[in-house]
């Protein structure tokens, strides 16, 4: 009786024995079903053994799933998840697994003639783009990444399907990863235009299982020549790959923030690696991690330094104070004037603010109350279009209180500004423009954005009002102005990367303006313009201020310069959490040998100690060494399991990108 050893998709680090049926033609990478329990599961057969150590009192494998056996490079990827993300073997081997909706009648439709879009035609390559080509293809050799550092722009997209289309002409596939859902379309386009005559398919959360499952059969039988796709794409197997480029590549997105909580960067380079193909990792704003290997030489460089476009230019920056003489409603005189011309001129505009919402606070004039969460440890947002109180934690929504529930007093004021408030004023201000808003609240639908993006090419749009969704990745031609809120919120913020944070975002949303022949201009309401952020904004100089960051770090010993992981921990009861935190400290304590490069700091409650009715704390552990904190966190994770209370919540963060 043959054994099948197989990884559920359960948080436990155990794997499960069941004997094979006769008939069932089983290997290592099949997927099957089987009863774990009470209930049928879906499981990853990892390994075939003579006999297993619990007799014949295993049960039965039921059947094989109707989805092809995962091959060993992804069954290889899996387990270097679990290894390094200290992840349950079940839950890595389960992001590998396509969906299992019924299967759709595979189709073909006929495509329909597209009116070309201004600024979408495909142009030959310029000699800077043409430089950053053959770069990638001499780092190819030497199994080097490729960093394509290139100011917004700058044409780094029509490289990555220059080098897509060598690849494809040399019979490979081409793995392109993107950081969100609303970048797919345009890029779509962008890759019908470039790369004719090739299928390609896309793999994000959006699309239903069956299409998923569609896409990722093509992807995996070697019918699609290229994959674009969010950071769950970099799990679909690619019998021919030979190119993957990463978009993007600084963005937050591709970090997995629950279950486990992979970098779909990270894995990328890895597959690359052991696949022996070219890495491209693009960005007007590259991570400090990836800056720092390229700077070492670890990773080759190629710079665009200039808009693709020869007419264009970088947008001039000016900083305005946030209060001054005609200030209103959030907005500073000379962005409204700025507004005003456009409007004239008509072009079009963006103004930017970072929060969704009508005002991030409502606080009673008379008392001081604060309308709060009852579940987390932050402040109820203002909503209008229904008037509610809504958590962007939580999601917990409740009517507005007509008076203060502390003092009776009916002056409730909401205190600043998010997108919905500014569109109000904005549209009061101007009644005759066509304003849009774009925000997680407008964009809910699986077409919005898309809807959005047309009606902005059409010249349908005067101002659109938005928040990080319009930082990245857009080509509007005409919009010649971008007005950014709020950004000093960041400088106040005790995450040791929010100035890195603040930077990329500036100078990717900057980069929305002047893109083709009319100039653009940046109006950034600040009380701090000479902070180095700002500074480095107005200069253009990513370059400059991302040195200085990455001296700062190596100065404070914290990543890039370090490896830390965050023991996460979360219970309904903060004596629960403190309990839990102090055992694992001590675990470490026990653990930690003499000079083994391993710091572990005591317990500190989170930055937003209370989520969801849930009590949050963490212990950070942290070495110069990776090879270090590899080799201690195993044996950290057994000892906390094995105290572990049942009441509380914990995982390992490897590598996290905020704490």
């Amino acid at each position: 009786m043959a054994i099948a050893r197989v990884a559920m998709p359960i948080a436990a680090w155990q794997l499960f024995d069941y004997w094979i049926p006769d008939g069932l033609a089983i290997a290592r990478g099949e997927v099957v079903r089987a009863h774990l329990g009470s209930q049928r599961r879906i499981g990853v057969v990892i390994a075939i053994d003579p006999r297993s150590e619990f007799g014949d009192r295993v049960q039965p494998i039921e059947a094989m799933a109707d989805v092809p056996r995962l091959p060993d490079e992804i069954m290889a990827l899996a387990q270097f998840v679990s290894d390094y993300y200290q992840a349950p073997p079940g839950l890595a081997y389960a992001l590998a697994t396509p969906p299992l909706a019924a299967r759709r009648k595979p189709s073909s439709p006929t495509p329909v003639p597209r009116a070309p879009r201004e600024g979408s035609a495909s142009h030959a390559l310029n000699d800077a783009q043409r430089r950053a080509l053959a770069t990638i293809g001499a780092a190819a050799p030497r199994r080097s990444p490729t960093l394509l550092f290139g100011v917004t722009g700058s044409g780094k997209t029509d490289v990555y399907l220059a080098a897509a289309r060598e690849a494809i002409a040399r019979g490979g596939q081409v793995l392109l990863l993107v950081p969100e859902i609303n970048l797919t379309p345009q890029l779509e386009q962008r890759v019908e235009d470039a790369l004719p005559g090739v299928r390609a398919v896309t793999l994000h959360s959006g699309l239903a299982a069956g299409a998923r499952r569609e896409n990722w059969n093509a992807a995996a039988s070697g019918a699609a020549q290229l994959v674009l796709a969010t950071r769950l794409g970099v799990f679909v197997p690619l019998p021919s790959l030979a190119l993957i480029v990463v978009d993007e590549e600084h963005d937050d997105s591709f970090k997995q923030q629950d279950g486990v909580r992979y970098h779909a960067r990270d894995l990328a380079l890895w597959r690359a690696r052991r696949r022996d193909v070219p890495i491209v990792l693009g960005s007007a704003t590259p991570s400090l991690e990836t800056w720092t290997r390229a700077r070492a030489a670890r990773y080759a460089r190629a710079d665009l330094a200039e808009r693709a476009d020869a007419r264009a230019r970088v947008p001039t920056v000016r900083f305005v104070p946030v209060r001054g003489s005609g200030a209103r409603d959030g907005v500073s005189t000379p962005l409204w004037d700025a507004l005003a011309a456009r409007l004239a001129r008509g072009e079009q505009s963006l103004v930017f603010v970072n929060r969704r919402g009508y005002a991030p606070s409502l606080k009673c004039s008379a008392c001081g109350w604060e309308a709060e969460c009852a579940r987390c440890a932050a402040r109820l947002v203002v909503h209008r279009d229904p008037d509610r109180l809504r958590c962007h934690h939580c999601a917990h929504a409740r009517p507005l209180p007509r008076a203060c529930p502390e003092c009776g007093n009916v002056d409730l004021a909401p205190l600043g500004f998010g997108t919905q408030r500014l569109e109000q004023a904005i549209g009061a201000t101007f009644p005759a423009a066509r304003i849009v808003r774009v925000d997680r609240d407008t964009t809910r639908s699986r077409d919005a954005f898309s809807t959005v993006r047309r009606q902005v090419e059409d010249h349908d749009v005067d101002i659109l009002i938005g928040t990080q969704m319009l930082a990245k990745g857009h080509d509007f031609p005409r919009l010649t102005l971008v007005g950014v809120l709020g950004a000093d919120n960041a400088l106040y913020s005790a995450d040791f990367r929010a100035t890195e944070r603040l930077a990329a975002l500036l100078m990717q949303v900057a980069g929305r303006a002047g893109r083709a022949d009319r100039p653009g201009e940046v109006i950034v309401q600040t009380d701090f313009a000479g902070h180095g952020v700002y500074r480095a904004l107005a200069a253009h100089d990513y370059a400059a201020f991302a040195d200085e960051l990455v001296a700062e770090r190596r100065a404070a010993q914290l990543p890039p310069a370090s490896r830390v992981a965050l023991l996460v921990a979360e219970a309904h009861a903060r004596e629960d959490v403190d309990r839990f935190l102090d055992t694992a400290f001590a675990c470490a304590g026990d653990l930690r040998a003499s000079g083994d490069g391993v710091d572990v700091f005591p317990p500190v409650p989170a930055s937003l100690a209370r989520r969801r009715g849930f009590e949050r704390g963490h212990v950070l552990a942290q070495s110069v060494k990776r090879s270090a904190l590899h080799a201690f966190l195993p044996r950290w994770r057994e000892a906390i399991a094995v105290r572990a209370s049942a009441r509380v919540r914990w995982t390992l963060d490897v590598d996290p990108i905020s704490f």
